[in-house]
């Protein structure tokens, strides 16, 4: 009897990535039942799936936005008619600013700035575009990414922000670091007492991170949630404790090509299909549904190392299995379709339309 994967591979061939729409939309619903108990506005971000269609199954449960990380995945979900975006970004430079100037002549934008630099640029495309954008402060509260360090910083910058005639402050951007809440809660307290003093308001205090959604509601202030991953999960998202292998609905779906050894097998999923991301310090590069046992120890560029030395079954050459990647947002970018499945049936593909777009 020939099984889903071997069917997959049949038709669109090896490696593809499979997705469960099954599972897709019971995470879908999850997220949005999260937000709503924790009283908070669910703004999912699509830079997991890249996909309007998948975009528009996330508002069509009650999503009230969506977040985009590049300006070509704003453009491409504006221009499937998606609106309410975020741009959870620093836009800089004269291309960029000129794409965002026509983005805006088209549709109303929120995008996140850390800079006066930035602020500035943003200033310029909002004038050229002859429409207001509302610009939120990115702060970094621990994690050690972008954001403005200090609440004090973010206090100048939305002033710098509501000073310009083109510009709206509208709020706060967080990315709380995965530890809890309260470095971040310090944080947001002391940037709300600072635009207070100024009688500047955060309409938004957005908070993220697929791993932050057992903290959900913890944070006294944050209006909205940005969450990516959750909508497909991967190993990641197991191992931090924010998914369960039930709820991971991408697989890559792949072929054992060479067995050279009783030991050593090879996938034809490599680097450029599974991804080289670790997954911060995973064994291996992938779980196989069908043999947890067998690891992926090493990755080419399409070549997928097998290490078979502690696997309980053979995986033979010609053998179709289906492997939960680490990272699966890296993963997708690297596609250009999802299979779609449900009930166990192929239904069809969705393009991974914004893949590469910056």
């Amino acid at each position: 009897m020939t099984t889903l994967a071997e069917e997959v591979v049949r038709t669109f061939g090896s490696p593809s990535l499979m997705i469960d729409l099954d599972r897709v939309d019971r995470n879908i619903a999850r997220l949005q039942a999260a937000c709503e108990a924790a009283g908070l506005a669910n703004r999912p971000h699509i830079k997991t799936h890249k996909s309007p269609d998948l975009a528009r199954r996330q508002r069509e449960a009650g999503a009230r936005g969506l977040t985009c990380q590049t300006l070509g995945e704003a453009e491409v979900m504006a221009e499937a008619g998606l609106t309410d975006i975020l741009i959870s970004y620093n836009l800089l430079g004269a291309e960029k600013l000129g794409r965002l100037t026509g983005l805006l002549r088209r549709t109303a934008l929120t995008v996140s700035a850390d800079h006066p630099a930035v602020v500035a640029g943003l200033a310029e495309a909002a004038d050229a575009a002859g429409r207001d954008l509302d610009v939120v402060v990115e702060c970094d509260t621990g994690r050690g990414r972008a954001g403005v360090a200090t609440p004090g910083e973010a206090v100048a910058l939305a002033r710098r922000i509501a000073a310009a005639p083109s510009l709206r402050f509208a709020g706060l951007l967080l990315y709380p670091p995965d530890d809890g809440p309260a470095e971040t809660q310090r944080f947001l307290d002391a940037a709300q007492e600072g635009l207070r003093g100024e009688g500047i308001a955060a309409g938004i205090v957005s908070t993220g991170g697929t791993p932050n959604l057992r903290h959900l509601g913890e944070i006294q202030g944050a209006t909205e949630h940005r969450s990516g991953t959750s909508i497909f999960n991967d190993r990641m998202m197991m191992a931090c404790g924010a998914a369960t292998l039930d709820e991971c609905a991408l697989d890559v779906v792949t072929t054992v090509v060479s067995r050279a050894t009783p030991t050593r097998g090879v996938l034809d999923a490599g680097s450029k299909t599974l991804t080289a991301d670790p997954g911060g310090g995973l064994d291996g590069y992938g779980l196989i549904r069908e043999c947890p046992q067998a690891r992926i120890h090493k990755l080419a560029e399409e070549h997928g190392f097998l290490d078979l030395s502690g696997a309980a079954a053979g995986l033979e050459v010609g053998t179709v299995v289906r492997v939960v990647p680490n990272h699966v947002c890296v993963v997708v970018n690297m596609a250009d379709r999802l299979v779609a499945t449900r009930g166990g049936r192929i239904v069809g593909e969705i393009p991974v339309t914004a893949r590469g777009r910056r």
